[in-house]
Parts: C-alpha cells; structure tokens; sequence
C-alpha cells in the first residue's frame, strides 16, 4: 500500500465535495428554473389573455357604435368589421348579444350572457368563452337606458398563444440553465483547483520533508495553508527535539559511561585501599556528573515540547520566585529572596520558569560568590527573573554564545554539563523573552530572564 492510500485509508470517507457543490448548485437552478417555469405560465397566460381581451373590446365597441334607436326601440346596425378583428382566431367560435335597458336580447345568442363585470367567462356548445361587455347610455325623447352589448370568443386561439409563449420562455430558461450549470461545474472546478495543488503539493513530499507548503492559493484558503505550515513546524520541533536529545545523549554521555566503565575496573584492580579509596571517590563525582546531565538533559527536551504543547496562563514571578526558592538544595545557605510588594505579572508555564530558575540559581551557587540573590521586578513594559552574585561573572565576550547547548566557556567548568543555560534561554525564547547578562541595580554581576508584562 502506497502512501498516499495509506492516507486515504486513515480519513473518513464523506460525499465528495465536488459532487456536493455542484448538487447544490444543480438544486439552486432546478428551484430557479422551477420558479421561473411557473412565472412564465403566468405570464403567458396574462399576455394572452390581455391581447384577445383587446380584440373582444374592440369588437364590442364596434358593434356598440353601431346601436340606433327608432321609434323608441333599439336597432342594431350589425358592422362586418366587428367579426373581421376576431377572425384572426380561425380556430374559435364568436358569439354576441345586444340587451336593452330592460335585459331583453335585442340580437344574437342568448347563450351570451352580460358578465357582471367588464370581462367575464361563460360557456357555448360545450367550450369556455371569454365575454367582454360594452354599455351604451341613450337619453332621447322617447327612449332613456343603457345598451349592454356582449361579445365572446372560446378560448382556443388564447391557450394556444399562452403555451407557446410559456415553451419559448422555457426554451430560453432552460438553454440559460443549461449554459450556467456549465458555468457552474467550471467554477466548482475552479474553486477547488487551489486544494487539489495542495494536496499534490503534500503527496509528492518525503516524509521527513516538514518545510512550510508554498503553493499559490487564494486569500480564502491560505488560512487552511498557514494552519497547515503550523502543524508542520510544530512536528518538525518535535522531531528536532527528539533529534538533539537523541545527539545530546550519544555525545555527552558516552564519554563519561566510558570513563565511569574504566575507573571501576582500576577500583577492582587496584591493590593498595587508600588509592582505591580515592578512585571511588572519582566515580562518585562523576556519578553525580553523569546524573545531573542526564537531568538536564531530559528537561532540556521536557521544556522546548511544553513550549508548543502547554498554553500560557497569566502567573505571578514572584510565586516562581518562591518555588525556586523551596526546590533549590536546601544546603544552599548562601541563596537570598528578593521580591515587590505587588505583583509582576507574565504569561507562561510555571513548571518551565521554575526549571529555568533553578538553573540560573544552580550556576550562581556553583560558579559565583556568595550571597547569591534571587530577585523579581519590573522594568517598563518587562518582567525580569533575575541571580545575582557578587564573583567576576561572565566575560561579555561570551554572553552571546552562553545559550548554546554544551558550551564550555566562561565560568562554566568541565565538571558541568554546559546545557543549564541554553535551558533557560530556550525558555525564555518560547515565553517572547530574552535570556541577559550585566550588572543589577546592587552592581552585582546578574543573568535574568526578562518577559513581557501580563495586561
């Protein structure tokens, strides 16, 4: 199995978001095309129905023009071109009606009767009709009322104009549903362009390859890739702590194994018990030797994994200060406190300052002068952790390099592992801060952890 399906096979497989995308999208225009279909029935129908309702109007009014009275009854005149506007339906059938002002039919189809309104609907023969009805007010001598002149038309030119207006309209939509469903996909397509890049910017990558991704992704994602760089860095820390802890132990400790091994075979060879005695006593220095650098050593990479894996709480330097205090060998006659009244606030990881406090005090105790003085304050925007003493200190040639892991310059001797401070500047760089060396305010020589201050 290849990489690659290795991946595949550690993911829970959902819908493809391709295929969702464009279902959505498909569902959009389906409810749109639905909505528009449905619009241009109505339409259809409205536009049908407002022309052959012009006809039926014009028609009426002919034939209404056309009503005289004689003798005190009504004559009605019937004009040919009144029918001519309506024969443009060949297909449907025309009927008409003239009432007197009693409701009496005057001429035509009693079948066409006066719609209540302007516009009405009956049935002829079986079919439905549209009526319209025109009114015509006399006031003469001998005859005073009003003329209803009713004309209709059955309904199959109107239905057959309203489906084709409602096809073309569908035609249209469906041609423009069709181009933007095209246009759709494309841009589904598109859009998801920028992850697969990523994805063939990841499988083509080695396994030990944990260098931020740099593929050109719009803004909308590079937040995905930034997270992505993230995680990478994080891991990549953790396998560069596992690596120089892994070089550390190969380095530093064989050297003293091998001469632990070598002055225990002189001890259980050596005759004389006074030279025995003092090659015992060299094992033990070096035994402590060897556990103190072991100790460091793991705590070394105890701190740099807390530093991406324990989140930062807003804490009081002057409790740091107190924990030192009590965690520090208690033979340590020579150490002094030094704390404000108020509080200096910092945000960090408590164990991870205590451990680079202990080590500041420890390499004060073992390479100073007495008093040793382990003092909390605040300077402007900084909160400072800080040994002093009163020896010669570090030669500022060295304050630069004093962070190094195993350096053995300065006041560091060969009996110390030389890693105590690289542990404390490592700490003081995952907490935004500085690891300094100079002179304090007492101008004792001071090494000092300086921090932002906490809001």
């Amino acid at each position: 199995m290849t990489r690659s399906h290795e991946a595949a096979a550690g993911a829970t497989r959902t819908a493809s978001l391709t295929n969702r995308l464009v279902l959505s999208v498909a569902l959009v225009l389906l409810a749109g095309g639905s909505a528009v279909a449905l619009a241009a029935f109505a339409y259809g129908r409205q536009a049908a129905q407002t022309a052959f309702d012009r006809l039926l109007v014009g028609a009426a009014d002919q034939i209404a023009g056309s009503v005289a009275i004689r003798d005190g009854a009504v004559v009605v005149d019937m004009p040919a071109s009144a029918f001519e506007l309506l024969s443009l339906a060949p297909d449907d059938r025309v009927i008409y009606a003239v009432f007197d002002p009693a409701g009496r039919l005057v001429t035509g189809y009693r079948e066409a009767v006066s719609p209540v309104r302007e516009f009405g609907s009956g049935r002829f023969a079986g079919e439905k009709v549209r009526l319209a009805r025109i009114s015509r007010t006399f006031s003469e001598r001998d005859f005073s009322g009003t003329v209803d002149v009713v004309v209709g038309q059955t309904t199959r030119a109107r239905d057959a104009l309203a489906r084709e207006i409602t096809r073309s309209a569908l035609l249209v939509v469906g041609l423009l549903g069709l181009m933007m469903a095209g246009l759709g996909a494309f841009a589904v397509r598109s859009a998801l362009a920028p992850l697969r890049r990523i994805e063939a910017g990841l499988a083509t990558r080695e396994p030990r390859d944990l260098t931020p991704l740099d593929v050109d992704v719009p803004r909308e994602i590079g937040q995905l890739v930034a997270t992505i760089n993230r995680f990478m860095s994080r891991q990549a820390r953790a396998f560069e702590i596992m690596r120089n802890l892994i070089a550390d132990a190969s380095h530093q400790l064989r050297t003293p194994v091998a001469a632990l091994r070598a002055q225990a075979e002189l001890a259980a060879d050596e005759p004389d018990p006074a030279a025995q005695a003092r090659i015992v006593a060299r094992i033990h220095a070096r035994a402590r030797g060897l556990s103190r650098l072991t100790d460091q050593l793991l705590n070394h990479a105890l701190i740099i994994h807390r530093s991406d894996a324990v989140p930062h709480d807003t804490i009081d330097l002057r409790t740091i200060a107190i924990s030192i205090l009590d965690e520090t060998d208690p033979g340590a006659h020579d150490l002094e406190l030094d704390v404000p009244e108020d509080a200096v606030a910092c945000r960090g990881d408590a164990l991870s300052l205590v451990e680079a406090g202990k080590n500041l005090v420890n390499n004060a105790l073992r390479h100073g002068a007495p008093p040793v003085v382990l003092a909390v304050r605040r300077e402007g925007d900084l909160a400072l952790l800080a040994v002093s003493d009163r020896g010669a200190g570090m030669p500022e040639a060295l304050w630069e390099s004093a962070g190094s892991r195993f350096d053995r310059t300065g006041a560091v001797t060969p009996q110390s592992a030389g890693i105590g401070l690289s542990i404390v500047a490592a700490v003081a760089a995952a907490h935004g801060g500085t690891l300094r060396f100079g002179q304090g305010p007492s101008g004792a020589f001071e090494a000092s952890i300086a921090l932002p201050v906490a809001p």
